[in-house]
Parts: structure tokens; C-alpha cells; sequence
């Protein structure tokens, strides 16, 4: 890592917490979901690739936020909660990609959830600074636990 990455290290990690932010809320509250326009380039995807069948939800920005949305103001979603975990970032010149554990829980349905996992953010330098161009995930199961270097 060079001494330009040391700065540029704590601006993606930033970049990830404040996407875990948007997604969070308390009950009576409302997720700040808009802003996640701010910290993905225009045509960025989010990725949730959850499960043993590995079906991808791929999705752009508008239809992750609208997806999310709905479940909210339908009363499905009431409560969400994610935070980083420890993880590792790598940067070469204008493109970087931080992985790292993440612990969620919410309530859906009524249902308390929860689950730890392992997201792959990929970023891109623009005029306007960093920004991601990419997000992928998936969460612990049976058979696949979350390396110890990410908790």
C-alpha cells in the first residue's frame, strides 16, 4: 500500500459504512435510501447472491432502492440493522475493492433475522471522487461460515 493508498483506504471503508447506514433503520423510522444514489456511479449494481442455490438478484440503483422500499412501506420491513465487519482493501491506481464480514438483523413479517456474511465492493475514481461501481454478497448457512479474518 502506498502513502497516497493510506488515504484513499479510509474514504472506501467510509463509502461502505455509509451504504450500511442508508439500508439501516428503527422502528418508526424510515431507511435513508436515497442516498445511496451518492455513493454509486450512476449505472452500479447491487448483487445478493444468497443461498446454497445461488440464484443472483442483480439489480441497478433505482430498482434496489424501490425493491427495498416496498417492503418497508408495505409494514413487511420493519427493522434493519447492518454494520462492517473486519476487512482487507486493495487498491490499484483508480480501482479498488474492499471485502469484508457483515453482521445484519431486522424484522420481517413480525420475525426477528439475522445473519453475519461477506461482502465484495468494488470501486471506481471519478471527478466527483470515489464511488462504488459494484456490491455483491452472501450470508452464512450450513456449510459455509464466514472466515475468521472477516468477523
Amino acid at each position: 500500500m502506498t502513502a497516497s493508498d493510506e488515504t484513499v483506504a479510509p474514504e472506501l471503508e467510509r463509502l461502505v459504512d455509509a451504504f450500511f447506514d442508508a439500508v439501516s433503520f428503527e422502528p418508526g423510522s424510515q431507511p435513508a435510501y436515497e442516498r445511496i444514489h451518492d455513493l454509486f456511479i450512476d449505472a452500479g449494481l447491487l448483487i445478493r447472491n444468497v443461498g446454497a442455490a445461488a440464484v443472483p438478484e442483480i439489480c441497478g440503483i433505482r430498482q434496489f432502492i424501490d425493491s427495498r422500499q416496498a417492503l418497508v412501506d408495505s409494514g413487511e420491513l420493519t427493522r434493519f440493522h447492518e454494520a462492517a465487519l473486519a476487512g482487507t482493501t486493495e487498491i490499484f491506481g483508480n480501482v479498488a475493492h474492499r471485502s469484508s464480514g457483515y453482521v445484519k438483523s431486522g424484522t420481517s413479517k413480525g420475525v426477528p433475522f439475522g445473519a453475519n456474511g461477506w461482502i465484495s465492493a468494488q470501486f471506481v475514481r471519478t471527478p466527483q471522487g470515489w464511488r462504488m461501481s459494484s456490491m455483491a454478497w452472501d450470508d452464512e448457512r450450513e456449510g459455509l461460515r464466514l472466515p475468521a479474518q472477516y468477523r
